[in-house]
């Protein structure tokens, strides 16, 4: 089965951000189920940390959605214009959990 790209998330200026930059998104979603992950699958948005690490546990690869984003800006629904603002991008990161000695 060919390698799929996954946006996670349920705000409409990130959907619409996404669009501007042209990603390939195979499928969006409100919510994340890692069951539907394969290993090289490529998950995008701002996940809890212990659920990237379970899509890093799969084989998939997580790509961050980050902002630099100002206190005062905290807790908006944030359009398109306000994430290019705030300097969006995607950040590949590996999560491992730190297993108890």
């Amino acid at each position: 089965m060919p390698e799929r790209t996954y946006f996670v998330t349920r705000h409409p200026g990130a959907v619409e951000w996404a669009e501007r930059q042209g990603l390939a998104v195979d499928e969006s979603l409100a919510h994340l189920d890692p069951s539907i992950l394969a290993p090289g699958d490529r998950v995008l948005g701002t996940l809890p940390v212990h659920l990237a690490a379970t899509v890093c546990e799969q084989g998939a690869r997580y790509f961050h959605l980050s902002l630099d984003m100002p206190p005062e800006a905290r807790g908006k629904e944030l359009n398109a214009d306000d994430l290019e603002a705030c300097g969006a991008r995607l950040e590949e990161f590996r999560v491992v959990p730190v297993k108890p000695q």
